[in-house]
C-alpha cells in the first residue's frame, strides 16, 4: 500500500536527522577510501617488495580485488550520502514554502484541515439581505465558480462574494503544489536510493562499474540543481580555486562523490582532489565502455585499463590523474609528482596521431615519467612534477601510410592548425589552473610541445598573455609554431629551446614553396626519390607555407636556443635502397625508419636530448649541450 505524504508529515519532518544519516554514509565512504589507500600503498607494495614465493602473486591478486571492492563501496556510499543530502535540500525548501502558507492562513484566522482544505470565516455583507457573507471551506480542487449552499448568495452559480474565499483558495492551492512537488521528489529520490545496492557476495567487475555509472547518472538526475549547477564551470581557474577553498571538507566530499567527471577535469581544482575524482571517474568510464565492440571504443578502453593498472601499481614519482574522459579521441592528463607542491613543473603536449589508447598509456606516459626522473637528477634538492597533457584532439593519421613513401603526404595533409588552435586555448586554461592551485604560487614552469603538439604550444604562447606561468618553452620534433621568431612566444628567445634530430624527417619538411626534393633527397640518399616525395607532399598542401607552420624552429632565423640531440637512425638503409633500385624492384623499397621523431625524451634511445630537456625543466637551461642552429 502506497503511503501518501501529508502536509503535517512534511511539516514535522526532522531534516537534521536525515542530514545525520547522510553524514554517516559520508563517514563510511571516507573509511572505505582510507582502507583502499592502506591496501594499495602499504599492503600490496610491501608484499611486492618483500615476498617472492609462489603464494605472493595470489595474495596480491586477492588484495587488489579487495582494493576494488573498497573503491566501489566508497563510490556507492558517497552516492547515498549525496542522494540523501540532495533530498534534504529539496525538502527544506518545501518545508519553507509550506510554512509560509500555514503562517498566512494563521494570520488571517483560517484553519487548515488534515486533507489540506482551508476553512475561512464570514466576511463582508450581502448586498441583498444585508447579512454577513458566511464562511466556508475550499480545497485545491474546488471549482473556481462554485459557491457554498446558502440562500445568502443572490446569484446561484456565481463566485462566492466572501473576500476570504479567494485568499483561502490561494493558500489551499499553494499547499497542494508544495505537497505534489514533495511527493514527486520523494518518489524520484527513493528510486535513486533503491539503485544503490550491491548483490550478496560482492565481486567488483567492469559490469559492476557500468552499473555504478548508471547509478551516478540516476543520482545526478535527481540532485542536479543541488550540486551540479553550483559548480562554477564558467569561472576562471582562479575563481574556481577560490570557490573550492571556501567549501567545508564535508561539502568537498559531496561534490567529489556526485560530480567526479566535472571536478576531475576542472582547471583550478587542486591536484589531489582532481586525482581523487578522476580515479573514481576512471572506473566509471571503464564500466561505461566495457561491452562496446567498435574499434574506437576498444582502443579507448585499452588505454583506460592501462592507466588504471599503472595507477594501482604505483610509481616513483607518484602519479596524479588530473584529467580523464572519452570525448573525441579521448582525454588524459597525468602528472608524475604533485604540481601543487613541486618547484619545477612541466607540461608536455603530444602531437600528430596521439589519442587515448594503449600506445599513449605506455609511451607518452613514459615520456613524462622519464622527464620527471631526469629533472630530479638535474635538480636533486627540489621536487618536480612532469605532466603529459592530452587535453585536445590531435590530428590523426594512418601509421601504415606514414611508412609508405608515396602516401606520406596524405598524412601531412591533415595538419591544418584548427586542432592546435582549439588545443592552445584549453592548454592555457589548464596552465592557469596550475598557477592558481600551486601552494607557493611561484613554480618554475616549462611548456613542452612535441611534433604537432609544438604547434599547439606555440599558438598557446602567442595568445594574449601567453602561457600562464611559463618560464621556458621546449619544442622538439617541431614542424613549426606559426611564429616568425622565438620572440613571439612571450618568454624571450633565450628561454625557447629547440631539439631537432638530424634524421627526424618532420623537422625538415619543406613548405610548398620550398618543395624541390633537396631536403628529402638528402635524407633518402638520392635527389630523384626525394624530389618525387617532395612533389607528393606539395600536392597535398593547399597554399604556400602550410606544411612548415611558420619559420623552422631549429633555424638561425627563428632565434631559439637549439640543444644537442642524437641523430636517430637513418630514414632508410642506403645499401638496401640502392639494391632495390638497381634491381628495378620499386615495389620492394625498404620501409622508412621514422623513430628518430620519437626518441627525444627517451634516456636509452637519445640520452643527450633527454638530459637536455630535463635540465631545462629543472631550471638549468644554461647547462644544456648546445647545437648550432640550421
Amino acid at each position: 500500500m502506497t503511503v501518501v505524504l501529508t502536509w503535517q508529515q512534511l511539516h514535522d519532518l526532522k531534516c537534521d536527522e536525515l542530514l545525520d544519516a547522510a553524514d554517516g554514509w559520508g563517514a563510511l565512504s571516507t573509511q572505505a577510501d582510507a582502507a583502499r589507500d592502506r591496501i594499495s600503498d602499504e599492503m600490496v607494495r610491501s608484499l611486492e617488495a618483500t615476498q617472492k614465493g609462489m603464494a605472493a602473486p595470489a595474495a596480491i591478486d586477492r588484495l587488489r580485488r579487495l582494493d576494488r571492492n573498497y573503491d566501489y563501496i566508497r563510490t556507492e556510499s558517497g552516492l547515498v550520502r549525496t542522494t540523501v543530502s540532495s533530498l534534504v535540500y529539496e525538502l527544506v525548501g518545501f518545508q519553507s514554502q509550506l510554512k509560509n502558507a500555514l503562517d498566512d492562513a494563521a494570520s488571517l484566522g483560517f484553519t487548515v484541515g488534515a486533507d489540506g482544505s482551508v476553512s475561512y470565516p464570514a466576511d463582508g455583507q450581502n448586498v441583498v439581505t444585508n447579512q454577513p457573507n458566511p464562511g466556508g471551506s475550499v480545497s485545491a480542487d474546488t471549482p473556481l465558480m462554485s459557491r457554498p449552499p446558502t440562500l445568502n448568495t443572490p446569484h446561484p452559480g456565481l463566485a462566492d462574494p466572501n473576500p476570504n474565499r479567494a485568499k483561502a483558495q490561494d493558500i489551499a492551492d499553494r499547499i497542494r503544489r508544495v505537497l505534489t512537488a514533495a511527493r514527486e521528489a520523494d518518489e524520484h529520490f527513493s528510486t535513486a536510493l533503491g539503485r544503490l545496492k550491491a548483490e550478496p557476495g560482492l565481486d567488483v567487475t567492469a559490469a559492476t562499474w557500468k552499473d555504478a555509472a548508471a547509478d551516478l547518472a540516476a543520482v545526478r538526475k535527481v540532485s542536479g540543481d543541488y550540486l551540479k549547477k553550483t559548480i562554477p564551470t564558467s569561472g576562471t581557474p582562479a575563481e574556481r580555486h577560490d570557490w573550492w577553498t571556501h567549501l567545508s571538507p564535508s561539502q568537498r566530499d559531496e561534490y567529489l562523490a556526485a560530480c567526479p567527471d566535472i571536478l576531475g577535469n576542472l582547471d583550478g581544482i587542486p591536484a589531489a582532489a582532481r586525482d581523487e575524482a578522476n580515479r573514481d571517474n576512471l572506473q566509471l568510464l571503464i564500466g561505461k565502455l566495457s561491452g562496446e565492440d567498435d574499434k574506437e571504443t576498444r582502443a579507448k578502453l585499452d588505454g583506460l585499463k592501462s592507466i588504471d593498472h599503472q595507477l594501482r601499481a604505483g610509481s616513483d614519482p607518484p602519479m596524479y590523474l588530473l584529467g580523464i574522459g572519452d570525448q573525441g579521441n579521448g582525454r588524459a592528463i597525468v602528472s608524475y609528482g604533485d604540481p601543487d607542491t613541486a618547484k619545477n613543473v612541466s607540461a608536455y603536449v603530444p602531437g600528430l596521431g596521439t589519442k587515448l589508447d594503449e600506445h599513449f598509456a605506455n609511451n607518452d606516459l613514459k615520456r613524462a615519467r622519464d622527464t620527471a626522473v631526469g629533472a630530479r637528477l638535474a635538480d636533486p634538492g627540489n621536487p618536480t612534477a612532469s605532466i603529459v597533457w592530452l587535453g585536445y584532439d590531435a590530428p590523426q593519421f594512418s601509421s601504415e601510410k606514414f611508412l609508405e613513401l608515396n602516401k606520406l603526404a596524405e598524412n601531412f595533409a591533415v595538419m591544418g592548425d584548427h586542432d592546435a588552435k582549439v588545443g592552445a586555448s584549453a592548454y592555457n586554461q589548464f596552465m592557469a589552473g596550475i598557477s592558481a592551485t600551486h601552494e607557493t604560487g611561484d613554480p618554475h614552469v616549462t611548456a613542452i610541445g612535441h611534433s604537432y603538439g609544438s604547434l599547439t604550444v606555440g599558438l598557446a604562447a602567442q595568445q594574449h598573455g601567453g602561457i600562464p606561468g611559463a618560464d621556458d618553452i621546449v619544442l622538439v620534433g617541431s614542424p613549426g609554431t606559426e611564429a616568425k621568431t622565438a620572440d613571439a612566444l612571450g618568454v624571450g628567445r633565450d628561454h625557447v629551446y629547440v631539439g631537432a634530430a638530424k634524421n627526424d624527417i618532420v623537422t625538415q619538411l619543406p613548405s610548398k614553396t620550398e618543395v624541390s626534393g633537396t631536403t628529402v633527397g638528402t635524407l633518402l640518399g638520392g635527389p630523384g626519390l626525394g624530389g618525387y616525395l617532395g612533389h607528393k607532399i606539395g600536392e597535398a598542401v593547399d597554399g604556400p607555407d602550410q606544411l612548415y607552420f611558420g619559420t623552422d624552429p631549429a633555424s638561425h632565423e627563428f632565434g631559439a636556443r637549439r640543444f644537442a640531440t642524437g641523430d636517430g637512425p637513418p630514414l632508410v638503409d642506403r645499401g638496401q635502397l640502392v639494391a632495390s633500385i638497381m634491381d628495378g624492384d620499386m615495389d620492394d623499397l625498404p620501409l622508412p625508419d621514422v623513430s628518430a621523431h620519437s626518441h627525444y625524451f627517451d634516456p636509452d634511445e637519445d640520452p643527450v636530448s633527454a638530459r637536455n630537456i630535463a635540465r631545462v625543466v629543472a631550471g638549468k637551461g644554461n647547462e644544456i649541450d648546445h647545437e648550432e642552429p640550421r
